[in-house]
């Protein structure tokens, strides 16, 4: 029980730094959540304070989901019956709740998908590589950031989906319920975007608030 409070801590409270916060603060002496789309994601970072912060932003991000699944699937005191994996799982999930609810920024962050992605960058590197060219050519023939995340992480699942029950990869369901609940995430969070998407409303990418 230890174990997995502890990897669940250290997993929120990696996820809870607030990157585009403390990047505006620090570089422009704004709040990126007062500007913009109101985000704290690389996305509304590029807006609002330009290209090399949005992309130092980026990497952050997900180096916080990357580095919670690493110690999560490290730390072990022996009270678990839990795997490497699953206990990576926790942390990342933790992370990725500390990026919407950051501790350290009053609980208002982001939306998940660079921190979802830093997790299952460590969990599932061949899913997570398509779904990013996935992202990268529907960002590229839209300019609509937020479809080419929800395409993105709807890949993911069905992809680990057909890989368990068609083609019988040892995959736990653990693994299942992570990707379906970060879709559902994903989902959650852009909800917004979905509306101004079906009303052809959707703020395009390149463009400057």
């Amino acid at each position: 029980m230890i174990t997995i409070l502890a990897v669940a801590v250290i997993g929120f409270l990696l996820g809870s730094i607030p990157t585009g916060v403390w990047a505006g603060l620090a570089f422009k002496k704004i709040d990126i959540r007062q500007h913009g789309s109101k985000s704290t994601g690389a996305t509304n970072v590029f807006r609002v304070l330009g290209a090399k912060l949005a992309v130092g932003v980026l990497v952050v991000d997900v180096a916080k989901g990357f580095l919670a699944a690493y110690v999560g699937s490290r730390l072990d005191f022996g009270d678990t019956l839990l795997t490497s994996n699953q206990l990576a799982m926790v942390a990342g999930v933790a992370a990725i709740i500390g990026h919407l609810f950051p501790i350290f920024a009053r609980f208002k962050g982001g939306k998940g998908v660079a921190t979802g992605a830093g997790m299952l960058l460590f969990l599932a590197p061949p899913e997570i590589g398509f779904a990013v060219l996935i992202f990268v050519i529907t960002v590229w023939l839209t300019r609509l950031v937020s479809l080419g995340s929800i395409l993105a992480t709807f890949f993911i699942s069905i992809s680990l989906i057909l890989e368990k029950y068609y083609f019988g990869f040892p995959l736990g369901n653990e693994m299942i319920g992570l990707a379906v609940g970060l879709l559902a995430i994903i989902i959650f969070t852009h909800r917004a975007n979905i509306n101004r998407l079906l009303h052809g409303q959707e703020n395009r990418f390149g463009a400057k608030s």
